[in-house]
């Protein structure tokens, strides 16, 4: 396991809730209405998300004034575990296919995702209530999974369980490295001296 020191910096663990944006302010119009980190808690001058959630994805993010800690998680060398509520009862050649990789739109080009971990849950994790409800249990079945990456490519998750037929309606990132979500809930900030990030 290894522990990354940030000497003179600052670091912070978020539950970052759905519906706000990775970013802390922006001037742009037609952000006006959107949520921000900012409004949060007090974060220090200079600090920056590690990887973003967008807007609709909750859970586990990051934060930090170093700027190495960020260009190490970023260079795919740290673990990021998502659970997925996905539309349907998923098959095992879906989980199959997602295990190897699969081909995603990427900037206009096909992109096939590298190998990683996915696993059926046998039951629904413990999750905090969404602030906005998933559509209702009438509209048919769904199901559960837990995908671990390394690279973190735009919307990656979302689009590789629909290319597979089986679109995520929920979507919530619970570890990085050795930091998990644990107890936290939406909103709720925790300043750290150091992240343990490789187990």
């Amino acid at each position: 396991m290894s522990l990354l020191k940030s000497n003179n910096h600052r670091n912070f663990v978020v539950y970052k809730p759905y519906g706000y944006l990775s970013q802390f302010i922006s001037n742009a119009s037609k952000q006006r209405n959107k949520k921000f980190l900012g409004e949060l808690y007090d974060f220090p001058e200079g600090v920056m998300s590690i990887g973003r959630l967008d807007e609709k994805s909750e859970g586990l993010l990051l934060l930090t004034t170093d700027g190495k800690i960020s260009d190490y998680v970023n260079s795919q060398k740290v673990e990021k575990e998502y659970y997925a509520q996905v539309d349907g009862l998923i098959s095992d050649k879906a989980i199959i296919d997602l295990s190897n990789g699969v081909y995603v739109g990427l900037e206009g080009k096909n992109y096939k995702t590298k190998p990683c971990d996915v696993f059926k849950l046998e039951s629904s994790p413990e999750l905090p209530k969404r602030s906005k409800k998933i559509r209702d249990e009438r509209h048919g079945p769904t199901s559960w999974i837990s995908i671990t990456l390394k690279e973190g490519k735009f919307r990656q998750v979302r689009k590789m369980t629909s290319v597979v037929g089986f679109p995520t309606l929920r979507l919530v990132r619970v570890r990085v490295g050795g930091i998990a979500l644990n107890v936290l809930q939406p909103g709720d900030v925790v300043e750290m001296e150091n992240f343990i990030l490789d187990f």
